[in-house]
């Protein structure tokens, strides 16, 4: 790749399986499906042997044993997967000298300049192994121009493989792909581009782009630039967000039960939208009183990683409870989330049932387009303005 940036995809394959078989080895050539167990758990990620019979991730472990009468469910343990995913972390930060995290099991790496001295491919190959050797676990990689080609080489080269795409040849390796390879376009907007007569990326590189952005807004012109193959998105350098926080303080001082609640749970949906925004999960709660006499009290819980509502609200409910144990108005209450780990799966899909991960997107997608509170648990909406600022205090 002698010209234009050298941007690597990684991605570990099917990570929480194999994961799983790396402490199992009896799980391996399984139909394996890793999730909330019972008939109303969720898959959160299955074996190649399973996805063979039409299991996929997102899909109740009901209809997975329907389909898959073999099949052998595993709970997933997010911890483990988390100190797995900092270990591969770490190989890469020790090699590279540019790489962006994007979720737990998926990384992009910045090569641009390094042909002249060693050669992107090559060096990539060698982190390959290194984190194949090391890890115990397989990985597939893409390398190309940009970010959208290179995960979509990767995409193609699984499992445990690499697909190299050389400058100046992504429309043509693009070309004959179904649209629907493109990580931006989901089955909604596959469907209507079906409909006019667009299944194959090659038809959207010949349309003009004043056509995809009448018919879809700005992100027409996007998808129609990443058909092309032009993608000059950067590789954002990755850094370790040690926390997560809030706090209020009120224009008077109360001891209104209802209200302190009302706002702590106003604040806990503020923060766990942002971490499902961020592609991010905590395992320790806290939560901070601060009395009208100065003095400052706090307590945290550890809990399994999690970026759900209905998870982390009890949590913060009851650490209040627990800590407010004076007979004084108070003066700022926060909340605080820590142990933070990348996990691209916003709720978790180890405890909740299909019905509530539904919620939980369209809750982000009605928020994400409208803004925050647009749609929000009722006690959250009727506290008085003066009393909250919905963006006060947040901090990183």
């Amino acid at each position: 790749m002698a010209e234009g940036r050298s941007i690597v995809h990684m991605d570990m394959d099917s990570f929480f399986v194999s994961v799983e078989r790396l402490h199992d080895r009896s799980l391996i050539g399984k139909p394996l499906a890793i999730g909330g167990t019972g008939d109303r758990g969720v898959v959160a990620s299955c074996s190649y042997e399973a996805r063979a019979f039409g299991v996929h991730s997102a899909m109740s472990m009901r209809m997975a044993s329907q389909l898959c009468p073999q099949l052998v469910s595993v709970r997933g343990d997010f911890d483990k997967y988390a100190k797995k995913s900092e270990e591969i972390t770490q190989i890469i930060s020790e090699q590279v000298p540019l790489f962006e995290k994007s979720s737990i099991d998926e990384f992009y790496i910045d090569y641009s300049g390094m042909d002249k001295f060693f050669g992107s491919m090559k060096m990539a190959q060698e982190l390959r192994q290194r984190i194949i050797k090391e890890s115990g676990l397989p990985i597939s990689m893409g390398l190309s121009a940009n970010k959208t080609v290179s995960k979509i080489a990767t995409g193609l080269a699984k499992p445990n493989n690499e697909r190299y795409v050389p400058y100046g040849t992504e429309k043509t390796f693009l070309a004959p792909l179904p649209v629907d390879k493109i990580p931006m376009i989901g089955p909604k907007t596959a469907d209507t581009l079906y409909v006019m007569g667009v299944r194959i990326i090659h038809t959207m590189q010949n349309l003009q782009p004043d056509l995809m952005k009448s018919a879809f807004g700005k992100n027409g012109l996007m998808m129609w630039e990443r058909a092309n193959g032009i993608d000059d998105s950067p590789v954002v350098p990755y850094t370790e967000r040690k926390s997560l926080s809030t706090e209020e303080t009120f224009e008077q001082d109360t001891i209104d039960i209802k209200l302190l609640e009302s706002v702590l749970v106003a604040m806990t949906e503020q923060l766990t939208s942002k971490l499902r925004r961020e592609n991010l999960l905590t395992s320790c709660i806290s939560v901070k009183i601060k009395y009208a006499d100065f003095s400052t009290h706090s307590q945290q819980r550890s809990i399994g990683f999690s970026s759900a509502d209905h998870t982390i609200i009890s949590v913060v409910k009851d650490l209040f409870r627990k800590l407010h144990n004076r007979r004084l108005l108070i003066r700022l209450i926060g909340v605080r989330f820590s142990s933070l780990t990348h996990g691209n799966y916003q709720i978790n899909l180890f405890e909740d049932t299909v019905e509530q991960i539904r919620l939980y997107q369209a809750m982000d997608k009605l928020n994400g387009k409208y803004g925050d509170k647009t749609i929000c648990r009722a006690i959250s909406m009727h506290i008085p303005r003066k009393n909250f600022n919905p963006f006060n205090g947040i901090s990183a």
